[in-house]
């Protein structure tokens, strides 16, 4: 081996140290900051959103009457106070922050909340309708001040109103916009929308009307649309993104090692199943029908597929044991998890024997819709070769997020593999996909009983008697097996070292407000 001088020694060094420096220096002028995301979300309307990516662009130029933050506790965001909560519950009044404006500078005041708070709950299609359905009237109390009347007491309000349903929007530019509002949304927020390209970008940019600008470090933001894990790693570690979501569990053992990048790894509030169409044959906003399938019509074929699968084997095979199997949406950082709740035991046995009862021993094929990106696929084929050995063949076809979720609104599913990404309340990961009439409900389940206990539990506050509503509800909701819930994943992002600032939230937001290159 040829031995290199020390004065070359030297050179080599001070030339690294230099590189670092340059590279540090480089990152402190840079004012764009571009975060790589793995799916393209839908339409940019609060009112009518209902990706987890979406909620992610949501986070930086539509902020909410309330935020929740590392340890799940809620404070005022646009609200200048807790709200004050009277009338045995059934009166909510909240006081909102002074000087706030929408990024087109007009103001936010009691009029544009309640005014958005009604689009939310009454606009034909709207997502939020269900979250909001015990909010019977919206008042206006003076200029900053709004009142909301409740048919009955409501515990998870509070966290509703952390979310899209508590995002005031401009009345202004809904009303200048109609129906294409989700084309350049005006919310509250330290960035404001400025241009869409489909399947490849979002881009936000500084607003000069943000009550906090010091808040925001980037004069805009890019959020790229990169569904391949290993083509997003590529770009973290060219530099050409600065923030990678969702690292797969794989990819954080390899970038940990290399020492350039923080990795943030947080348990989230969400869940990954197989969402099963029961009667959704035409929309699920239409009378529901019958699909004339076996999967949809006989819970015993439902059970068998549920029975053929190891939830503790495929967290190993698909996420390195990083994830958490589960039966139930609600996560195990909950208060209000079940501990005592034991998920179905893979038994191919009694999978064949239930598939034979139902006149299907010789096996039985159905198509399971998956997201087109290598995460989903490789969860799918898991799940696929898993449920072949009791005897179903499971046809895997790949789709685009939003065309996917369009579709299974459309009923034209028999089986979707689909997560939720989490709300810091339970009943916003149960109530508008389970009960007859919640707006997510795209299976067209309907169980009277489930509703009776999901709607008793949003009337008490107490944690251990919520908790047993759930408790029964999901009992209910299991045997049926619309959704066959299999794990909670974790969150995972990665970026430079010296991008300081960023704290994770189980919700699995990026949030960049207060970030900056140090």
């Amino acid at each position: 081996m040829r031995k290199i001088p020390k004065g070359l020694w030297l050179i080599v060094a001070v030339g690294a140290v230099v590189a670092l420096t340059l590279t540090d220096a480089a990152h402190a002028q840079k004012k764009t900051l571009v975060v790589a995301l793995n799916q393209d979300p839908d339409i940019l309307d609060p009112t009518l959103s209902r990706t987890y990516v979406g909620r992610i662009i949501f986070s930086q130029m539509c902020e909410k009457l309330y935020e929740i933050d590392e340890g799940l506790k809620i404070h005022p965001q646009l609200a200048a106070d807790m709200p004050a909560i009277t009338d045995g519950g059934r009166t909510v009044t909240i006081k909102l922050r002074r000087g706030v404006k929408f990024n087109d500078g007009t103001p936010m005041d009691a009029e544009s909340v309640r005014f958005s708070l009604d689009r939310h709950r009454t606009l034909k299609g709207s997502n939020r309708a269900s979250e909001l359905a015990p909010v019977e009237a919206v008042e206006v109390v003076d200029p900053l001040t709004v009142r909301l009347r409740l048919k009955a007491p409501f515990s998870p309000l509070l966290a509703q109103l952390t979310d899209r349903a508590g995002m005031p929007l401009s009345p202004t530019a809904v009303n200048k916009l109609g129906d294409k509002f989700g084309t350049a949304p005006v919310c509250v927020g330290p960035w404001q929308f400025a241009e869409r390209v489909a399947q490849d970008r979002i881009v936000v940019e500084k607003s000069a009307h943000y009550f906090d600008p010091a808040q925001a470090k980037f004069d805009k933001i890019i959020f790229r649309i990169i569904p391949d894990d290993n083509v997003r790693l590529a770009n973290l570690r060219s530099g050409d993104i600065d923030v990678m979501h969702l690292v797969s569990p794989t990819d954080a053992t390899a970038i940990k090692r290399e020492a350039r990048f923080e990795l943030s790894n947080v348990t989230g509030l969400g869940y990954q199943g197989i969402t099963i169409n029961l009667r959704n044959k035409t929309g699920k906003q239409n009378p529901p029908g019958d699909l004339g399938t076996p999967l949809a019509n006989d819970p015993r074929v439902r059970e068998a597929l549920d029975l053929s699968i190891d939830r503790e084997a495929l967290n190993q095979v698909a996420w390195d044991g990083l994830f958490t199997p589960g039966c139930t949406p609600i996560p195990p950082i909950s208060v209000y998890f079940d501990k005592s709740l034991k998920c179905p035991v893979r038994d191919v046995a009694r999978a064949k024997k239930l598939l034979a009862d139902a006149g299907h021993g010789g096996g039985y094929s159905f198509e399971m819709v998956i997201v087109n990106n290598p995460r989903d696929r490789r969860v799918g084929e898991v799940i696929q070769q898993m449920a072949r050995e009791a005897g179903f063949n499971i046809t895997l076809r790949a789709s685009e997020f939003a065309s996917a979720l369009n579709d299974n609104d459309a009923g034209k599913h028999q089986a979707f593999l689909i997560g939720w990404s989490g709300r810091v309340d339970p009943d916003g990961n149960i109530h508008q996909n389970q009960t007859c009439k919640g707006s997510l409900n795209a299976t067209h389940a309907c169980d009277e009983r489930i509703d009776a206990l999901l709607n008793r539990a949003r009337e008490v506050t107490e944690a251990d008697q919520r908790r047993a509503f759930y408790r029964e509800a999901t009992d209910l909701f299991n045997a049926r097996r619309n959704i066959i819930y299999i794990y909670h994943p974790n969150y995972i992002v990665a970026f430079p070292k010296n991008l300081k600032g960023y704290k994770a939230v189980p919700d699995g937001l990026i949030r960049v407000k207060g970030t900056s290159w140090n």
